[in-house]
């Protein structure tokens, strides 16, 4: 595999603005596992093996089982998440394939019984954040390892 270009070189202003995104969801205050479901949900959506593999080796030095990593793809049907999770691994979806059905009232009313406004808010940018970063690995050809030479 190749690396079409390294986007650090090419644009480092826009590399800053994405580390200034993914501060911005760090400091938020959201739960850094909740967090990295979330990266990995999208990722996987995206087909982003670059993200999926940085996120899957830094949720399990988190400690998360990985029972719970493996059955992400299927997590409707696993019994390991919480509701809340679940929640937020939906809006992660809908936002993710925002073109197929917008965001159905239902998964909002049920993210909001979980979060206020403002951490709805912030789920919003960790997953803009996340489809961002995404578009970029896909973008310029990112794969696992693409920067260890």
């Amino acid at each position: 595999m190749k690396l079409r270009m390294d986007h650090r070189k090419a644009n480092p202003k826009a590399l800053n603005t994405m580390m200034k995104l993914e501060t911005f969801v760090k400091e938020s205050g959201l739960d850094p596992i909740l967090y990295e479901l979330i990266k990995i949900r999208a990722s996987q959506i995206n087909g982003c093996a670059f993200c999926i593999d940085m996120h899957v080796k830094d949720t399990l030095k988190m400690g998360v089982s990985e029972q719970k990593i493996y059955l992400l793809t299927a997590w409707r049907e696993a019994p390991c998440y919480t509701e809340k999770e679940r929640a937020v691994l939906e809006l992660t979806e809908a936002l993710t394939l925002l073109s197929e059905k917008g965001l159905p009232d239902s998964v909002y009313q049920n993210v909001r019984s979980h979060f206020n406004e403002q951490e709805f808010v912030t789920l919003v940018m960790a997953i803009n954040t996340i489809n961002g970063w995404n578009r970029l690995g896909v973008a310029t050809g990112m794969f696992p390892g693409c920067f260890d030479q």
